[in-house]
């Protein structure tokens, strides 16, 4: 059953030159792992909900502490002795995933990593296409030659994922199978909050049965909602949200540099630029976040639309999807009456799931589409309770079709694959159309739809990310040789915003941040989703902006102006020190920026007033992102920046 080591699925050969400048990028890391250090335990833990049902259900792992390392030689074992450790990619993708599994093994390039650095001689083995390949023994020997073309690169290529979980007995005697077979020490489980619940059931299932195979998980989900105190933030959120981070090489003295790329934040700002542009398009776009509305809220504050629907507000103050229809609406009235007939619109993808009625309807529906025929005559509609028969037929006909006729295995209507984008645009229209016929509205209204979601997922890893997980990666290479199993690794907590070097490192109980649904009658462990909080800062800022921003077009689009130009730049950071060079880097065939450019400073010292000063400062018009960038002297080895985004105040090297 076991898969043969296979040659590198990638060659570099073929990369753009963003790709190899990624490819090279020096990757730093928090100062405890750079030493030695002692894993010390906190208290003993407890669950996020229901701790008596978690404890029956993890009777080997409840209470266990969360660790924390610290500087300082450990007591004990000692930690140099060999590891043969398993990692497999869980769910869907994000970036960074190729970098938590570089810092658990090695890039074969200038940075450490914690097989090669502390356990000389160690395994490192990928599982093939998600918990199946564990599940099947397939694998790869992950070698350095494999490794080194995925480092600071998007996608979960390397050894693929899979969605498959490991339940029942016999799928757990498996993963036991494998385990002994590779005589593995520890299993890495990257992967969401469902993918790390199966973690912790796969530490329990081991610890039970006297397996010396140790199980630690890694935070990934673009959707933002697994996080907690313990848990900053999950890898890949910030790429996906925000302008990506990309490095460029220096050809003797910037006769080259690679152009930024940008996902979600960059692809709105072109929409919102569209919508300016031909000034007759309401853009609806609809993204990605099953359930949280992190993305969304994220999104809107990067860019600034005229309309957001927040879905944990949505619940909260128990709108119906005509009371969420009649804000649009309202605000396209009123922008009209400004002389505005265009604008933009976020939707989160979960919304329908944060609308009361639209959730019993749904219910309804799937009762009645077990056990009945849906007539054409439509007298199945009279199983429907008034409400949700109304709410039905206030749906235009094409999703109306979808709710009966996109049905998943089970029976039950598929609410991930309704258009929801598409619905209101529908039901904007229509209720437009009746304001038209009262002569309350007398514009007209063309609605665009866009889905932004999967484009999201495999980007190159933005600074941030690539960053936080190499230091994942590593942490959770010195869990499992510490001997920790039933940890979830744990980078920045309380000081997730201060340099790499300065980031705390540990490992989180992962009972503690379980709770419990029935389902089928039993007790299912779950980790708790983190939704936007109505009361957190991030939401407060966008609730008091978001007046301002429906009727006045506030758009930020990432990345510096067209218009910009060496002498505006140079005005704009003068102020902080002796400004000795200003580039800003063309398109050769258009001759407009290219969305970036650099800033020469004679002293550091006014290069990091400048960077602190500048950074997420509005320039004309859009936000600026500021970092230092390093200049290759000739002859040297080659120096990569660390570049956030649209301006850098460069340390000048020569």
């Amino acid at each position: 059953m076991a898969a043969a080591a296979v040659g590198p699925g990638r060659s570099t050969s073929s990369y753009s030159e963003v790709q190899h400048n990624r490819l090279i990028v020096s990757l730093p890391l928090p100062s405890v792992l750079k030493k030695p250090f002692s894993v010390i335990d906190g208290p003993p833990s407890s669950a996020a909900g229901n701790p008596g049902e978690i404890a029956k259900l993890f009777p080997n792992l409840f209470g266990q502490p969360s660790v924390s390392l610290l500087p300082g030689h450990t007591s004990g074992a000692a930690l140099d002795h060999t590891l043969k450790v398993g990692v497999v990619l869980s769910g869907g993708q994000a970036p960074g995933g190729h970098n938590v599994i570089s810092g658990i093994f090695g890039e074969c390039f200038s940075n450490s990593s914690y097989l090669m650095e502390k356990t000389k001689n160690s395994t490192l083995y990928g599982f093939k296409g998600g918990p199946a390949g564990i599940m099947n023994c397939k694998y790869v020997e992950l070698t350095a030659d494999f490794v080194y073309p995925y480092r600071n690169q998007g996608g979960f290529d390397m050894i693929c994922s899979g969605r498959d979980k490991i339940e029942s007995d016999e799928q757990f005697n498996q993963a036991a199978e494998t385990a002994k077979k590779l005589n593995l020490d520890g299993i890495v489980v990257i992967g969401g909050d469902d993918s790390n619940t199966n973690a912790c059931l796969l530490a329990e299932n081991f610890r039970g049965k006297g397996l010396k195979t140790r199980v630690i998980g890694c935070p990934k989900t673009i959707d933002g909602d697994l996080k907690c105190k313990e848990v900053p933030t999950s890898f890949g959120f910030d790429t996906a949200c925000k302008v990506i981070p990309v490095c460029g090489m220096y050809r003797y003295r910037l006769s080259k540099f690679t152009i930024p790329v940008q996902i979600y934040a960059e692809m709105i700002g072109n929409v919102m630029i569209d919508a300016r542009s031909t000034g007759k398009y309401y853009h609806f776009v609809r993204l990605m976040g099953r359930a949280a509305s992190h993305i969304t809220l994220e999104c809107a504050l990067q860019t600034h639309p005229n309309i957001t629907i927040i879905g944990e507000e949505v619940a909260a103050q128990k709108q119906t999807l005509k009371s969420v229809t009649d804000y649009i609406v309202g605000v396209i009235c009123k922008r009209a009456k400004l002389g505005y007939n265009y604008g933009v619109i976020l939707i989160p993808e979960g919304l329908i799931d944060f609308i009361p009625e639209v959730q019993q309807l749904i219910a309804e529906l799937n009762e009645i589409l077990a056990h009945d025929v849906i007539d054409a005559a439509g007298s199945w509609k009279k199983k429907l309770q008034s409400q949700s028969r109304d709410l039905f037929e206030l749906l235009p006909q094409a999703i109306q079709e979808q709710l009966l006729l996109e049905r998943d295995p089970h029976g039950n209507v598929q609410v991930a694959k309704i258009e929801t984008e598409k619905m209101l645009i529908q039901m904007v229209e229509a209720e437009l159309e009746s304001k038209r016929k009262e002569g309350s509205y007398t514009k007209q209204f063309k609605g665009q739809s866009h889905f932004f979601g999967y484009e999201g997922r495999c980007g190159l890893p933005s600074n941030f990310d690539s960053n936080y997980c190499y230091a994942l990666g590593y942490g959770a290479g010195a869990l499992l040789q510490s001997g920790k199993t039933g940890l979830i690794s744990s980078v920045g907590v309380g000081n997730l915003k201060a340099p790499v070097e300065d980031w705390t490192v540990g490992g989180t109980a992962l009972t503690s941040l379980m709770d419990v649904e029935r389902r089928h009658g039993k007790f299912k462990p779950v980790i708790k989703k983190a939704m936007v909080e109505l009361e957190g800062a991030p939401f407060k800022k966008f609730a008091s902006l978001r007046e301002e921003w429906a009727l006045k077009n506030r758009y930020f689009s990432p990345g510096l102006s067209w218009s910009v130009d060496e002498k505006s730049l140079s005005d704009a950071f003068s102020s902080f020190g002796q400004v000795t060079e200003v580039r800003i880097m063309y398109d050769k065939e258009t001759g407009r920026s290219r969305g970036f450019g650099f800033v020469y400073f004679l002293k550091d010292e006014e290069a990091s007033s400048a960077k602190d000063s500048m950074d997420g400062k509005a320039f004309l018009g859009r936000p600026l992102r500021v970092s230092f960038a390093l200049e290759k002297v000739r002859g040297a080895p080659v120096v990569v920046p660390r570049l956030t985004s649209t301006g850098n105040a460069y340390r000048k090297t020569r």
